[in-house]
């Protein structure tokens, strides 16, 4: 993995140095845009910057939110197009809970036995450029929302696992400002069958859609109407 990122920014620096891009997206707008080109997962970075414009634009109220958290790396950016909202880290900092495990054994859907616990808070508070907006949200999701009174217009839900991307859509969908974003990752990631399985459960329950989008895990992204 340090490999290919070490290519992967040599490369996108020399793109860089030589005004090159490896495809046609956006090639007629000439709005300065502000996107990591060595970020991994260039489709879902740029998304996120577009999605930030439109709120911007249309001055959309509410907070923003990531359940998922990990080392904070997709978060840095959610801080970064949102700098004069709070931001919600809900995450363990552990790792999978016990409890999310055995549901995803029960189910049929994964064995969980990723270890995400090569993190802190604290850890992730460094990485981020605005941390006085963020708010961290350590413990088990959703227990860890309780008494919150707020609204959203942007969501990023990663947990990997159904149980807590089916209860993220359950507590923020509702809480969404009309025109706000939920983005779900690895629905379309072969690897971790409950995130689809909790958009497809969900979807149907709110007979609602999704437009799926090809980063590299296959994101979808509601659109609160």
């Amino acid at each position: 993995m340090f490999l290919i990122k070490a290519f992967n920014y040599l490369f996108g620096r020399w793109l860089l140095s030589q005004h090159a891009h490896l495809n046609y997206s956006l090639k007629y707008s000439h709005r300065k845009r502000d996107v990591d080109i060595n970020y991994l997962d260039y489709i879902r970075l740029a998304t996120l910057e577009l999605v930030a414009n439109e709120i911007q634009k249309k001055n959309l109220p509410g907070n923003v939110a990531e359940v998922g958290v990990y080392k904070g790396k997709f978060a840095k950016y959610i801080n970064q197009y949102f700098p004069s909202k709070k931001l919600y880290l809900f995450d363990t900092f552990e790792g999978f809970n016990e409890k999310d495990i055995q549901t995803e054994k029960k189910l049929g859907l994964n064995d969980a036995n990723q270890d995400f616990s090569d993190t802190s808070a604290d850890q992730v508070l460094k990485n981020m450029p605005f941390p006085k907006q963020c708010i961290i949200k350590k413990g088990f999701f959703p227990d860890t929302a309780a008494g919150i009174d707020d609204s959203f217009v942007f969501v990023s839900l990663d947990t990997d696992l159904y149980e807590p991307i089916y209860q993220g859509l359950v507590y923020f969908y509702p809480r969404m400002e009309k025109g706000g974003y939920i983005f779900v990752h690895d629905v379309n990631n072969d690897c971790y069958k409950g995130a689809a399985k909790a958009v497809e459960q969900f979807s149907e329950e709110q007979q609602i859609s999704f437009i799926p989008i090809p980063d590299s895990c296959g994101s979808v992204v509601y659109i609160k109407n």
